[in-house]
């Protein structure tokens, strides 16, 4: 999931995707349903 953060935050450049990537660093969690569908929203806007 860290590396999937990762890629979003390098394609988008979104402050917000970097923070989160930090936070799931410091957590050592996994990302919930809710912020997983955000991401794939990023992710989609992305194509």
């Amino acid at each position: 999931m860290l590396k999937f953060t990762w890629n979003v935050f390098a394609n988008t450049g979104n402050i917000e995707t970097y923070l989160l990537l930090k936070e799931l660093e410091s957590n050592g969690e996994e990302v919930p349903n809710q912020q997983n569908e955000e991401l794939a929203e990023l992710d989609s806007s992305i194509s």
